[in-house]
């Protein structure tokens, strides 16, 4: 999904200048915006309505919080993309976003042109952070990595991947975007995009957050 007039994105802020502005931008790069809403329970309405493919979402929403959205919405329908667009650049709040299913995050003192390409980014599974947060997040999951939960008697085995598909799984733990891992590896973007689906089908796993987490988890960011 590279061209943008086939990602349809939803804006989801309080304040209506800021709103307008960010759908007028991403409609100039020729995003599909479906719609735009200005509190939590409209936002989730009508995400189920249009059901786009990016919801750029403010946290700091009247009715319902930014994180409660993404998580009935991610809950719902998992292939549902979420780009924080926030003025906060608390860690709390950051944490908190990525674990409720947000893919990325960026803070509204970002560029007009780091937004589009942040949503690019988004709609193709990349994970987006603005520069210093990444860190941040995968810290987070070492630490987490640190204490893993005990295994069951009767937990399945874990489901075997081909060498390839462990490949660009290290190289999506180390950070590379798609297209990084597939100039790496010297394949299409697509056909990486095919591993990533593939590996996230076998391990159960709804999004590319949730596969660097079990990645690290393992080891493999530092293999």
């Amino acid at each position: 999904m590279t061209d943008p007039h086939e990602i349809k994105v939803m804006v989801v802020d309080d304040h209506p200048m800021w709103r307008d502005a960010v759908a007028r931008d991403l409609a100039a790069a020729g995003f599909d915006v479906v719609a735009t809403a200005g509190d939590g329970p409209e936002a989730v309405r009508r995400a189920r309505a249009v059901v786009p493919h990016v919801l750029v979402l403010d946290l700091n929403l009247p009715g319902m919080p930014g994180v409660q959205v993404c998580k009935e919405l991610v809950g719902a329908d998992p292939a549902l993309r979420v780009l924080v667009l926030s003025a906060s650049g608390e860690h709390a709040d950051v944490l908190e976003a990525v674990k409720s299913g947000a893919t990325g995050y960026l803070l509204k003192s970002a560029g007009a042109q780091e937004l589009i390409d942040a949503v690019s980014r988004t709609a193709a599974g990349d994970p987006v952070f603005t520069p210093g947060l990444a860190g941040l997040v995968l810290g987070e999951y070492r630490r987490l990595a640190t204490d893993p939960a005990p295994a069951t008697a009767d937990e399945p085995k874990a489901p075997q991947l081909t060498d390839r598909e462990t490949e660009v799984l290290r190289l999506v733990a180390k950070g590379l975007s798609y297209k990084q891992i597939a100039e790496r590896l010297v394949i299409s973007h697509r056909t990486v995009q095919n591993h990533v689906q593939n590996t996230l089908g076998k391990l159960q796993l709804h999004n590319r957050v949730e596969l660097v987490r079990y990645a690290i988890e393992r080891g493999l960011d530092d293999a």
